[in-house]
């Protein structure tokens, strides 16, 4: 019979780490994201609309939604592995199930699998009206593993 791995109860890093990353990082800054809630595994972000994000037809781009997606699943690898880990993604599946239209969403991602060398997880974006807007599959590699 095979164990399954547990997750820790705490997260290695704080909430307030995480958000001081959208500070010091420019490829991330300008999206204005907020980190809602973690959990070992987990991340939330809030996203703030803002005008740049619209494409003709006044719709939120698919491009936000995937660097919500990539972004939160790369944080929620930090509650695990800590502030220094260096995964990176190696790939993402990106569903658009439903436009977003000059409102703020969230972005919710979860590890399915943290493996020796590579990182399985999805993530979600959720309009306020608890819309499911998107869904990512994720896999991120553990360089150096």
């Amino acid at each position: 019979m095979s164990q399954r791995r547990q997750l820790p109860r705490e997260s290695a890093v704080s909430k307030q780490e995480l958000q001081s990353l959208f500070a010091e990082l420019p490829f991330i800054r300008s999206y204005g994201f907020r980190v809602h809630s973690i959990a070992p595994g987990k991340c939330v972000l809030t996203v703030p609309f803002q005008q740049s994000f619209e494409r003709p037809g006044g719709i939120v781009s698919g491009l936000v939604f995937m660097a919500a997606a990539d972004v939160a699943m790369w944080l929620a690898i930090k509650t695990l592995l800590g502030l220094d880990d260096g995964c990176v993604t190696a790939e993402m599946k990106t569903s658009f199930l439903a436009a977003a239209k000059e409102q703020d969403f969230r972005c919710r991602a979860r590890i399915l699998k943290l493996g020796k060398r590579l990182v399985y997880g999805v993530a979600e974006c959720i309009s306020s009206e608890r819309k499911l807007l998107t869904h990512h599959t994720l896999t991120y590699i553990r360089p150096g593993q």
